[in-house]
């Protein structure tokens, strides 16, 4: 990674980071996959919502010269809400491959690249002045922040899997706790995607120029 070998560093760490072909497939298909999920989470919980529906759907039925009962109506809106969540799930199944598969990309691709080595790279910089200290100091945040992203991550894909599997009698006493946990998260990971937008843009406007494209061309110029 160019510039954190050196013992003074340069302005704008995240500048001068190179990202490999792999983590930048990986980035841009997570961030399809997350994007996908907050769509049907949104869904799911405005027009999809069965209980919002129930109304609309008898009334219909009625123009129509039909009849239909208050238990009809709703098990005909929960059956598209359940085609939704449907959807969700093998979002979430995708999600789990592309965590799985960020493990595999950290373990495999060159040292440097790695975020263990980036780190410690930084970690071992001896800054002259409070700029750089700065500068060290906010690029090791954002290096953490990416581990606490991926043990949210993580948890948000166990918690995830033990609902889909909800058929398997061992994982039934774990539903609701792993519902709730589940949800809490899945906040959490949307408030850190939103987080995530807002300080690249930011940085790459002032002291980091070029992370936008080095997450596209892997930072060459």
């Amino acid at each position: 990674m160019n510039g954190l070998e050196n013992i003074q560093p340069p302005p704008g760490l995240l500048q001068n980071q190179k990202n490999s072909t792999a983590i930048r497939i990986w980035h841009w298909l997570t961030f399809a996959g997350f994007l996908a999920s907050m769509i049907t989470v949104l869904l799911g919980s405005t027009f999809f919502k069965t209980k919002d529906n129930i109304s609309p759907i008898m009334v219909r039925v009625a123009r129509e010269g039909g009849l239909v009962t208050k238990d009809q109506a709703r098990a005909i809106a929960h059956d598209y809400s359940d085609k939704l969540w449907n959807g969700h799930k093998i979002i979430g199944f995708v999600l789990c491959f592309l965590f799985v598969s960020r493990v595999l990309i950290e373990i495999y691709q060159k040292k440097n690249d790695t975020l263990q080595n980036r780190i410690r790279s930084a970690l071992n910089l001896t800054p002259s002045n409070e700029k750089a200290i700065r500068d060290r100091n906010f690029y090791l945040l954002v290096k953490r922040g990416y581990f606490l992203f991926y043990i949210i991550f993580l948890t948000m894909a166990m918690t995830g899997l033990v609902m889909a599997f909800d058929d398997i009698a061992l994982l039934k006493p774990l539903q609701k706790t792993a519902d709730s946990i589940h949800l809490f998260v899945q906040w959490l990971i949307y408030g850190f995607i939103i987080l995530h937008i807002a300080g690249v843009v930011y940085s790459d406007l002032h002291n980091n120029k070029g992370i936008v494209s080095g997450m596209i061309n892997g930072g060459e110029h």
